[in-house]
């Protein structure tokens, strides 16, 4: 049977706080039983970049990886860095299954959540 890694694509920053709710995401994704490994990845300014995030699941037997890019909506970075980043991890690794998810943003269930929060704050 295959072993299926997710990795959770992010943007980065230089303060490290920044990171710290996609720490808490990629917690509560791994603690569901139908996770397998989970790791987070970063565009830039923060590591592991996703090259090194989908080697890391490989080295651990994943032989498929689901890209999820938590970015609130299908910004420049989604649409033109993302997919040049998939292809190059493509090519790093040929025989890995890679796909890629649609911004989180862009789920409505995703956005329910938001808006329930805002409404939360009145």
């Amino acid at each position: 049977m295959a072993t299926h890694g997710m990795v959770l694509f992010a943007h980065g920053a230089r303060d490290v706080r920044w990171r710290e709710p996609f720490e808490r995401l990629a917690d509560k994704v791994r603690g569901s039983a139908a996770a397998g490994p989970v790791l987070l990845a970063f565009l830039e300014l923060m590591e592991p970049d996703l090259p090194t995030a989908v080697g890391s699941l490989v080295s651990d037997g994943c032989s498929a990886v689901t890209v999820v890019p938590v970015f609130f909506g299908q910004g420049g970075h989604v649409r033109a860095d993302l997919p040049a980043v998939i292809e190059r991890c493509r090519g790093l690794y040929p025989s890995i299954e890679i796909k890629c998810a649609t911004a989180v943003g862009e789920d409505d269930s995703v956005l329910d959540a938001v808006a329930s929060y805002c409404l939360r704050q009145v």
